[in-house]
């Protein structure tokens, strides 16, 4: 149930950033890390504006706790 729950929120409305957080997710997942998926959870419920821009890197993260996560999303995108 979970993670349909994170497959919805991964649908941002805009096809770069919906791509971006399915593609992290499905990673993530077949790592099977519950700390990483808790993570990916919250940063899910940041506003969309500040997710595309942080993950386009159009602004740098001033939260700590996402920017591994943000650095790890656009390395997998660029790989």
């Amino acid at each position: 149930m979970r993670v349909k729950r994170l497959r919805w929120r991964c649908r941002r409305g805009t096809t770069e950033l919906d791509r971006l957080l399915v593609r992290h997710l499905d990673l993530l997942l077949a790592r099977g890390s519950e700390t990483d998926l808790d993570c990916f959870e919250r940063l899910l419920g940041e506003e969309d504006r500040e997710l595309q821009r942080w993950l386009l890197g159009y602004q740098v993260c001033d939260v700590p706790e996402f920017e591994a996560m943000i650095r790890a999303i656009g390395t997998v995108d660029r790989a």
